[in-house]
């Protein structure tokens, strides 16, 4: 399963809850305003694995993030990889 954040705020426990959830078989992508979570909350993803960062929306915030990025060309390779596809 592929999860994708895109908002600047979640509920704590709510992202804790949907995070422990999240497999070796899955993938999180922060993005659009998502990519903030990285800087915000950092501990919720540091044991999550496949934790990605979408490049090119963290150089447009001039976030420097220790997450791993991808860049739109593998972030598709991710839906293609990882589906169903759950937008939060």
């Amino acid at each position: 399963m592929l999860y994708t954040f895109s908002q600047t705020h979640y509920d704590p426990d709510e992202l804790q809850q949907i995070l422990a959830c999240v497999s070796e078989n899955d993938a999180v992508v922060l993005w659009q305003n998502g990519v903030l979570q990285a800087v915000r909350s950092p501990q919720f993803f540091a044991n999550v694995p496949n934790v990605f960062v979408l490049e090119n929306d963290a150089h447009a915030r001039n976030l420097h993030i220790e997450i791993p990025t991808v860049s739109l060309h593998q972030f598709v390779e991710l839906t293609v990889s990882y589906h169903p596809h759950i937008a939060l």
